[in-house]
């Protein structure tokens, strides 16, 4: 995290009370057991496996596919207090569609629970590189799920509300492993957009207002919802191990924010007395005006925990499913884009991807009928 964010209290943009911690049963639930974190170097990643550190775990392996952060998180790891630096961990680097070393984590350790926080997130870069979403969102989820099932060990997947009516490859593929996730039984949650977590846009910010500015906003009137990074973590803990299996939740969240409030609370937090510009750019492939965290076509309704609803949502069956992956996996496989598309719109019916990936289907369907 960007140092300047840490001192940044997120309540007085929120404008609401703080999300209540992990339930006490959960936390309970979660001692002594032998847990999988993949992408365990992301900052939700690595928040939660200092947050389970303290729970006096049997063990935890921390699964990351890029050196980079790995390393980070070795770094970080020794800098907290004995307490955490005590638990037993291993960390390994390798990604969590690879499912030979999947095979030798799940022998070796017996993990029984896994948080799988791994996924391509990036809304514009999935949508010039669509091949690598499917594969990294829906083919390595399929992997994880399948050796994960294999072992007996239960999979709560950190979801998006990019999932919900999606108008991006990012979008669309998160809503693919959500639905595998449900049919295999495991647990997913739909986060909005965490406020301070790596490459988020309160780090953009932080960074322009460092250079002396302009903030860039896509529009006047896109909107978000936010949450802090503990909340993200505390709302996943409860969501493993107190849900019932194939339930999907979600935050209960009062409004969306603009982007330009976050913006213009920023500024004025770490530049005070500064006058930092706002340039408006246009909305981004694949970006949408407004995030929801479920569609109108799913039904929402209370939990026992007030800041959670469980999700009703269409759901195909595993048959279904694996015939629908099975004509994507030949979309990838073919390089065929058009159909990869096709695929995905049949699997996600309320799926519209933007024109940005449309032309990009389009012209590489033009150099294969050269």
């Amino acid at each position: 995290m960007i140092p300047t964010l840490k001192k940044l209290d997120w309540r007085g943009f929120l404008l609401r009370p703080a999300l209540a911690g992990a339930a006490p049963e959960a936390l309970a639930a979660l001692r002594h057991q032998t847990i999988l974190i993949t992408g365990a170097g992301g900052s939700i990643g690595g928040a939660l496996a200092l947050k389970l550190a303290s729970l006096a775990p049997a063990r935890l392996i921390l699964l990351e596919a890029a050196e980079s952060n790995l390393y980070q998180l070795q770094r970080e790891w020794g800098e907290v207090s004995a307490n955490h630096a005590a638990c037993p961990r291993t960390a390994v680097l390798g990604s969590a569609g690879d499912r030979a070393l999947l095979e030798e984590i799940f022998q070796r350790y017996a993990p029984r629970l896994v948080f799988h926080t791994a996924a391509f997130k990036h809304v514009p870069l999935m949508e010039e590189q669509p091949f690598a979403a499917i594969q990294n969102n829906i083919f390595a989820t399929e992997t994880l799920l399948n050796v994960a099932g294999k072992y007996g060990a239960r999979v709560m997947q950190l979801s998006t509300d990019k999932a919900v009516a999606p108008a991006s490859v990012m979008g669309a593929t998160k809503r693919v492993a959500e639905q595998m996730v449900l049919a295999a039984g495991g647990r997913a949650l739909r986060l909005a957009n965490v406020l301070a977590s790596r490459d988020s846009v309160a780090e953009v910010f932080a960074r322009q207002i460092a250079a002396g500015g302009p903030l860039t906003v896509t529009t006047p009137t896109a909107r978000r919802y936010f949450i802090t990074l503990d909340e993200a973590v505390h709302l996943l803990l409860t969501t493993a191990t107190l849900s019932a299996p194939g339930s999907l939740l979600a935050p209960v969240l009062p409004a969306t924010q603009p982007i330009a409030a976050l913006a213009r609370y920023m500024a004025s937090e770490l530049a005070p007395g500064r006058e930092i510009a706002l340039r408006f750019t246009g909305s981004r492939p694949g970006d949408k005006e407004s995030e929801e965290l479920w569609s109108s076509a799913e039904q929402a309704r209370a939990t026992c925990w007030a800041e959670l609803v469980a999700i009703t949502t269409t759901q195909p069956t595993r048959s279904d499913l694996a015939g629908s992956r099975e004509r994507l996996h030949h979309a990838v496989e073919s390089r065929d884009l058009s159909e990869a598309l096709k695929s995905l719109r049949q699997i996600v019916p309320d799926y519209t991807p933007s024109q940005a990936v449309l032309a990009l289907a389009a012209s590489r369907q033009m150099e294969i009928c050269k």
